[in-house]
């Protein structure tokens, strides 16, 4: 039998994906303004995501308990905070997570990016 010997990266992502704490919360939030923001995430024992919100864009994301969001966008005097929330106001009801799941499990886009059954056939991976 044959040993194979993980990377430190390949370790870290292994601890993350069985580490119970890090998708507890199923969360969404809409940016409703006509500027780009940027939404970071910060929660308990180091959990850190940082993603960039385009205009009108929907992004989902999965968090422990007990972390707080803020927004943030670039003003002329440089960033400025827009919001600070606690994750628990930005969660999907159970439906809308079960529709969520639902999509990502199907062929297409992963990730932030979700595919419908009805998105055109050039955004889907072979």
């Amino acid at each position: 039998m044959e040993r194979t010997v993980l990377s430190d990266l390949e370790t870290a992502i292994l601890e993350i994906e069985e580490d119970p704490g890090v998708g507890d919360l199923v969360c969404s939030y809409r940016n409703g303004s006509d500027r780009m923001v940027i939404l970071r995430c910060l929660g308990p024992e180091g959990f850190f995501l940082e993603r960039v919100v385009f205009p009108f864009e929907m992004l989902n994301f999965n968090c422990p308990k007990d972390s707080e969001v803020k927004i943030w966008t670039h003003g002329l005097g440089g960033p400025e905070l827009v919001e600070s929330l606690k994750a628990d106001d930005l969660i999907l009801d159970s439906k809308t997570q079960a529709i969520a799941t639902a999509t990502a499990s199907e062929p297409g886009l992963m990730g932030d990016f979700m595919e419908s059954a009805t998105s055109t056939p050039w955004l889907r991976t072979p």
